[in-house]
């Protein structure tokens, strides 16, 4: 069930122990202080040492990696812990979250990578969530996903989201985002909610 799967993907049961890193998903400038947050709250934790994020030039919304790299080190994560995740394909002109997830799980393998915290905006967490767990279904299954949403900003304020060209109130995205969902399966970029409910089962038997 969708209601199951959204409740999960935003109250998830973290690791005890660190994991490889945090992916944070790309977000407009209105909405990058929620995964900033987030990130932040977990390396002062002790659970990761690391913060990926895609390394590429201003596209789509994403301020880019320069720019995320100067704005997150105010909140005190410097750039030894930040890594840049190079962009499928590399060339790429433009971002969204089926590139980004496809492109931090295979990083993931590259780096050898086992376990990943997936950090969006709340509003956009649930697809970013089920985008990320359909690529390692796809291309590296024994990945370990877990779902952390980024710092609740307030959710009357205007704002720019989905490669910088949909605006709304963040609690008017929400619509949007279901009806991402909704049409990404069809088209078969998302894997089904009973697949990704699956695997967050398997995940949290260990049995990957």
């Amino acid at each position: 069930m969708i209601e199951e799967l959204i409740i999960r993907t935003l109250c998830d049961t973290l690791p005890r122990t660190p994991v490889d890193a945090v992916f944070l998903f790309g977000q407009t400038e209105d909405n990058e202080h929620a995964a900033f947050v987030a990130a932040r709250l977990l390396v002062e934790s002790k659970l990761t040492g690391k913060v990926l994020c895609l390394g590429t030039k201003a596209m789509s919304g994403y301020p880019g990696y320069e720019s995320w790299k100067q704005e997150i080190a105010k909140l005190g994560i410097l750039e030894p812990v930040l890594e840049p995740v190079a962009p499928i394909p590399p060339d790429t002109e433009l971002l969204h979250t089926f590139i980004e997830a496809q492109s931090m799980v295979r990083h993931a393998q590259k780096q050898q990578y086992k376990r990943i915290i997936v950090t969006a905006a709340p509003f956009q967490q649930p697809r970013a969530f089920m985008t990320a767990v359909t690529m390692a279904l796809r291309e590296y299954p024994d990945l370990y996903l877990y779902s952390l949403p980024g710092q609740p900003l307030p959710w009357q304020e205007e704002v720019t989201h989905s490669q910088g060209q949909v605006q709304g109130t963040r609690a008017e995205l929400i619509e949007g985002e279901m009806d991402r969902i909704k049409k990404y399966y069809a088209k078969g970029d998302l894997a089904s909610v009973d697949e990704v409910l699956d695997y967050l089962n398997r995940r949290d038997k260990g049995a990957l």
